[in-house]
């Protein structure tokens, strides 16, 4: 990831993409089990759907619980806020109308497999890495460009694992 200079309210994104020689019905199994998330990740210890859910749905909501390093630990409400099988899975971290993160899978049918990406986008409502910013607020292009950084180095990642994983 390049400097990009971006500040907490610019919205700033990453996107991470791989190729999975599964076809999109095996990825999405996948992408859309948030409960397998934690194996997949260092920062997310646990995913527990919440109100009766049991799997994604449009408006259907879940619990994850986080632990960092630097941030401690902490647990989100998160809303499915796009469901198209096979193509598009989304949420948003707290409130939908001003979350303070949205992050979604996008799949698609390519050269016999299924071209996946994970991208995540900071904001605008405030979240953990809001209060680093209030305490050092003339680092904050720094604190955004390093979160940035370890969001792609985890999602890259999870790619990873899916794509181990569906092509078993």
């Amino acid at each position: 990831m390049e400097w990009t200079g971006a500040r907490y309210a610019d919205r700033p994104t990453v996107e991470v993409r791989a190729w999975v020689g599964a076809p999109p019905g095996r990825v999405w199994e996948l992408v859309s089990d948030v409960t397998l998330m934690p194996a997949m990740s260092d920062e997310l210890q646990s995913v527990e759907w919440l109100g009766g859910a049991t799997r994604p749905a449009l408006g259907a909501r879940f619990v994850g619980r986080n632990k960092h390093d630097s941030f401690g630990e902490w647990e989100t409400t998160s809303q499915v806020i796009e469901y198209d099988r096979e193509r598009v899975f989304a949420w948003a971290v707290g409130d939908t109308e001003n979350p303070s993160a949205v992050w979604r899978f996008r799949l698609e049918s390519k050269d016999g497999g299924t071209e996946l990406s994970q991208w995540m986008q900071m904001g605008p409502g405030r979240s953990g890495l809001s209060f680093a910013i209030d305490a050092m607020p003339d680092k904050e292009q720094k604190i955004v460009f390093v979160r940035l950084r370890e969001f792609e180095r985890n999602m890259t990642g999870v790619l990873e694992h899916i794509r181990k994983l569906a092509e078993a």
